[in-house]
């Protein structure tokens, strides 16, 4: 059986030159390519189409079984799981790619990645390395949730005693502020849809679309001002992050909004993953403005432009549009290619935008030092930041607080309801005084109580739920007991089966969860479960 550094009779391939952007660790791992690796390029579809583009025969198909079978043990397997799980990624890829010299082609069989012969001849060292990002990334997802962890004492006694509690908030932390999210009902994409200017887009998100905004930059425009930051006063959860802060808790938030209200509320120690309106740049210079600088544009619904491009951007854009006549702003016809080079864009993250290097860095610190993720009015729909659940140790306890159930994921506690209620109650429960500031909309939507109402146990599960929830059919069939998973260890079968189970990870990354004794007599077998 080949050892985790032995190359045996397989094909060895020029070492990866493996590095992290900005990243203080060290990657001289070899003389071959340099390959970026970073927590935002492992998110593609390119290992499905790999995946389902293996159609050999069956006498082919056993003979990648038997290899694979015969790359790593099931202990093997098992320990670089385990390390993967703990140790994240970057340290995943030092090690068995660096240090270990362990070709990733191999590596890739470990995770039950089969490629066929004919399809191997055609892959580069970069893109074994890339389908071993992906398929590291998948394994990630597949976390199990701490059992020891359940109860609303559970997440109370979480919060008090951690030191380093990383905070991952969404547009629900903003909603009682009057900024609208984007995917509820009454969110942005449902205002787009309604709207005049959304008749004109194939879909809602097309708004924010990089390559869409460089070739109409007016349909962006005419509706920035319903978004933009203006007058808008923090929540009771913006102070509740300060407060994890002024406690000396906060290890960092990483805020997927645009609003800057974190800041607002005192927040020092908070990354903007999505970025904000407080800076805007120049999509050809690169020359960065004031965000203040494009908020009469915005609200006048004009294109701002750069002045160090094309001097005064502003007189220019209305001089072209004299005599326009009635047109809507986004009707508005450009015959002059050279007057779109200008463009001023609000430094938000648009679809098609990669993150900057400041979120690589600081999650790559970040998760060698927390102690506790608290999630805050998120889907998590939107990667790289709804991914950093599966970045940092899975052994790190986890909570999530939405208003909406998000059963992709597998947290240790879900707190169900409106995220102020639900900070509201915490810190009721830790003994901390919330301020909520009298003119803001959340301390007028309902009125202060002494004692806040304490959420609601599903049945025998982690999920607990205020009554502000809106857990829908999937709460339902949670309370019925149909979805096996969300049931108490104590209360399931010790068996190790798990069919039936709602699966978190890909359909055939399948590292093998533990081994009852049938497993342990046949390692064979286990084998190939994990394979298939």
């Amino acid at each position: 059986m080949a050892s985790r550094a032995a190359n045996g009779n397989m094909h060895t391939p020029v070492k990866p030159n493996v590095s992290i952007d900005d990243m203080p660790m060290s990657t001289d791992v070899g003389p071959g390519p340099q390959v970026k690796v970073s927590y935002q390029d492992s998110y593609s579809n390119e290992l499905d189409d790999v995946a389902h583009s293996i159609d050999g025969s069956d006498h082919e198909y056993q003979q990648l079984m038997e290899e694979a079978m015969h790359a790593f043990t099931e202990e093997e397997v098992e320990q670089m799981m385990g390390f993967l799980k703990e140790r994240g990624m970057m340290a995943f890829l030092q090690r068995y790619v660096g240090q270990l010299d362990i070709p990733p082609s191999k590596l890739l069989l470990a995770f039950g990645v089969l490629l066929a012969p004919d399809l191997r001849s055609q892959l580069t060292e970069e893109h074994y390395i890339a389908l071993l990002k992906q398929a590291i990334s998948r394994t990630l997802r597949d976390r199990e949730r701490l059992s020891q962890y359940e109860t609303i004492d559970d997440a109370v006694a979480l919060i008090r005693n951690s030191k380093h509690i990383l905070v991952l908030t969404g547009a629900g932390i903003s909603v009682s502020c009057g900024i609208p999210d984007f995917r509820s009902t009454q969110g942005i994409y449902a205002q787009l849809r309604e709207s005049e200017i959304g008749q004109t887009l194939a879909d809602p998100q097309q708004m924010f679309d990089l390559k869409f905004f460089k070739e109409n930059p007016s349909v962006f425009y005419s509706f920035a001002h319903r978004i933009f930051p203006s007058n808008f006063k923090p929540s009771p959860c913006h102070y509740f992050i300060k407060l994890l802060e002024d406690k000396s808790k906060l290890l960092r938030n990483y805020t997927q909004n645009i609003d800057t209200l974190e800041t607002v509320a005192g927040v020092k120690k908070v990354l903007n993953c999505h970025g904000s309106f407080a800076t805007a740049s120049c999509i050809t210079c690169g020359t960065q403005f004031p965000g203040e600088e494009i908020k009469e544009d915005i609200f006048a619904e004009r294109i701002p432009k750069c002045t160090v491009c094309i001097g005064k951007g502003r007189e220019a854009g209305k001089k072209k549009s004299k005599g326009k006549g009635k047109m809507k702003p986004w009707e508005e016809e450009v015959t002059d290619e050279d007057e779109y080079k200008s463009i001023l864009k609000p430094d938000i993250t648009f679809f098609g935008e990669k993150l900057t290097s400041r979120f690589d860095k600081a999650l790559f610190e970040d998760r060698e030092e927390v102690d506790l993720l608290l999630v805050i009015g998120t889907s998590l729909t939107v990667a790289p930041v709804s991914e950093i659940l599966h970045h940092i140790p899975h052994s790190i306890p986890q909570i999530i607080i939405n208003k909406t159930p998000v059963p992709h994921v597998n947290p240790d506690i879900v707190i169900l309801g409106e995220a102020d209620e639900a900070v509201r109650y915490l810190s009721y429960r830790l003994g901390w005084e919330l301020p909520i500031p009298p003119s803001s909309e959340a301390a007028h939507k309902r009125p202060r109580e002494d004692v806040p109402v304490p959420p609601e146990r599903v049945g025998q599960t982690w999920i607990w739920t205020f009554g502000s929830a809106d857990g829908g059919e999937w709460l339902e069939e949670v309370k019925e007991g149909k979805i096996r998973r969300y049931m108490l260890a104590s209360s399931d079968d010790e068996s190790g089966e798990d069919e039936g189970d709602e699966e978190v990870s890909g359909d055939y990354l399948r590292p093998p969860k533990g081994r009852d004794s049938e497993e342990s007599d046949n390692s064979q077998a286990s084998k190939r479960r994990r394979l298939q």
